[in-house]
C-alpha cells in the first residue's frame, strides 16, 4: 500500500487524501459534506477522492448518519483491515511489542520479551528477525505491517534517524539499518516521547498542552505543546532526569551530581532501599537481602503492591522529589494536564499524594490550578501502542 498515494509527496490530490486520513484520525467518521467543509474542497472532489481511498482499501462507508430530517448522509470512516502497524519498546532486559490496525486500535500486546539490545547492527538485526517472529507467530503476515516504530532510552533524534543510547555507524541511521532488516518504513523514537504520544491520542481527557513522566529504571519526560510532540532543535528535549534540582552528591550515570534520576527513579528507590536495608530497617524483603546481599527492582515493585511500609516509605520520598521537579515543569510551561507512568506507578496513591503534595508546595498556585496530575492507565502497554501510532501518523504524513 506505500506503493499508493502516501508515497506521493508532490501532487495536490495525495495531499488531501492524506488530510481527509487526518481528519478520521483526529474527528472519527465524517460525511462527504463535512471533509467538503473542512478541508474547503468541492463535493465533487470530496466524494471522488474518498471514493478512491475505499477502492485502496483505506477507508470504508460506515452506513447512514440520523438526522433531524432529510436524506441521512452516508458517513465514512478509516478501514481497521488496511493494515497493521507495529510499536517495538525496548527496555534493559527485555521489549514489548503492540500491535494496532490502521484505525489505532489495539490488536495484540507481547510483554516482556527476553532480549538485551547492543549498540551494534548485529544486535539490532537479531532483535528484527525476534520482532517477525512474534508479530507473524500472532497470525498477521508480515505483507500486512505498513510501519513499524521503534523506541529507545536516553537521546533519540527521530528525525534524523540516530539514537545516542545505541549508537552504531555515524555513516548509516539507525532507521536505514532497522529498515533494511524489517523491509518496511521504520521510525525511532525516545521512550518518554512515544509514552507521552499513547496519552495524547487515547485519553478522553487529554489536553493540548499536556506532559508525560515516565518513571522506570531511569527518568524521562514527553511534552505535547499546542497539540504537537516538542523536541527541541536536535530532538533531544524532555531530559528531566537530569535536572540538577538535588543537593545529594550522587554521581548520575551521565557522570554529573545532583540529577533528578538520582532521586526519582526506578534506580533510585532500588537504591534507597539497600542502604535501609543494609542499615538494618525491617521490611518483608529482609530474609532475601540477607541472603543475596541485593534485592531486584521487581521485587521491591512487589513489596509495594503488598503495602510493605518500607517500600512505601522509599517511594514516598522518590514521590516527593519528583513533585518538587513537577512544580518546576508547570511553572515553566503550564500543561492542562501532567500523566505519569512507568514500572513506578504501581505504587498508586503512595507515589501520587506525595507528588500533589510537592507540587502545591512548590508551584504558583495561579499557574498549577489548571493543571490535573494523573497516572497512566495505559500502564507497561503505554511506550509501545505510541510507537505503533507515531508509526501510521509519520507513514501518512501528518507529523
Amino acid at each position: 500500500m506505500t506503493g499508493t498515494f502516501l508515497s506521493d509527496k508532490t501532487s495536490k490530490n495525495a495531499q488531501i487524501k492524506r488530510e481527509i486520513l487526518r481528519k478520521c484520525i483526529q474527528n472519527g467518521n465524517s460525511s462527504i459534506a463535512e471533509f467538503s467543509r473542512d478541508l474547503s474542497i468541492s463535493v465533487p472532489t470530496a466524494t471522488k477522492l474518498v471514493g478512491e481511498l475505499i477502492a485502496e482499501g483505506f477507508v470504508r462507508d460506515e452506513g447512514k448518519v440520523g438526522t433531524s430530517g432529510g436524506r441521512r448522509p452516508s458517513i465514512f470512516g478509516l478501514d481497521p483491515d488496511a493494515g497493521f502497524f507495529v510499536g517495538v519498546d525496548v527496555a534493559r532486559h527485555h521489549f514489548h511489542i503492540a500491535v494496532t490496525d490502521f484505525k489505532g486500535g489495539l490488536v495484540d500486546f507481547l510483554q516482556d520479551i527476553e532480549f538485551v539490545l547492543e549498540a551494534d547492527v548485529a544486535s539490532f538485526r537479531s532483535m528484527c528477525r525476534l520482532i517477525i517472529d512474534k508479530v507473524t507467530g500472532l497470525g498477521i503476515p508480515w505483507i500486512k505491517v505498513l510501519g513499524v516504530g521503534v523506541s529507545l532510552s536516553g537521546r533519540v533524534n527521530p528525525e534524523m534517524g540516530y539514537s545516542l543510547t545505541y549508537f552504531v555507524s555515524e555513516d548509516i541511521p539507525l532507521t536505514a539499518e532497522l529498515e533494511k532488516e524489517l523491509r518496511v518504513p521504520v521510525t525511532i523514537e525516545n521512550d518518554s516521547r512515544a509514552m507521552a504520544y499513547a496519552e495524547f491520542m487515547t485519553r478522553p481527557d487529554a489536553d493540548r498542552n499536556m506532559v508525560c513522566i515516565n518513571l522506570s529504571w531511569g527518568l524521562g519526560m514527553g511534552m505535547v505543546l499546542d497539540g504537537r510532540l516538542y523536541y527541541g532543535k536536535s530532538g533531544f528535549s524532555g531530559e528531566i532526569g537530569h535536572f540538577p534540582l538535588l543537593d545529594n552528591d550522587i554521581i548520575c550515570r551521565c557522570g554529573k551530581v545532583g540529577c533528578m534520576e538520582t532521586g526519582a527513579s526506578g534506580s533510585a528507590l532500588h537504591r534507597m532501599m539497600l542502604e535501609k536495608l543494609h542499615d538494618g530497617r525491617m521490611s518483608s524483603l529482609s530474609a532475601i537481602y540477607k541472603k543475596r546481599g541485593d534485592v531486584e527492582l521487581d521485587e521491591i515493585l512487589g513489596a509495594l503492591v503488598e503495602e510493605d511500609m518500607l517500600a512505601i516509605e522509599c517511594l514516598g520520598e522518590i514521590g516527593d522529589n519528583l513533585g518538587r521537579a513537577i512544580a518546576g515543569v508547570i511553572n515553566i510551561f503550564n500543561p492542562g494536564l501532567v500523566v505519569v507512568g512507568g514500572r513506578l506507578i504501581v505504587g498508586k496513591d503512595y507515589l501520587l499524594l506525595p507528588i500533589r503534595t510537592a507540587v502545591n508546595k512548590h508551584s504558583l498556585s495561579r499557574v498549577s490550578s489548571d493543571s490535573k496530575i494523573k497516572l497512566s492507565t495505559l500502564e507497561r502497554k503505554a511506550a509501545g501502542l505510541g510507537n505503533s501510532l507515531l508509526s501510521r501518523s509519520k507513514l501518512i504524513g501528518l507529523m
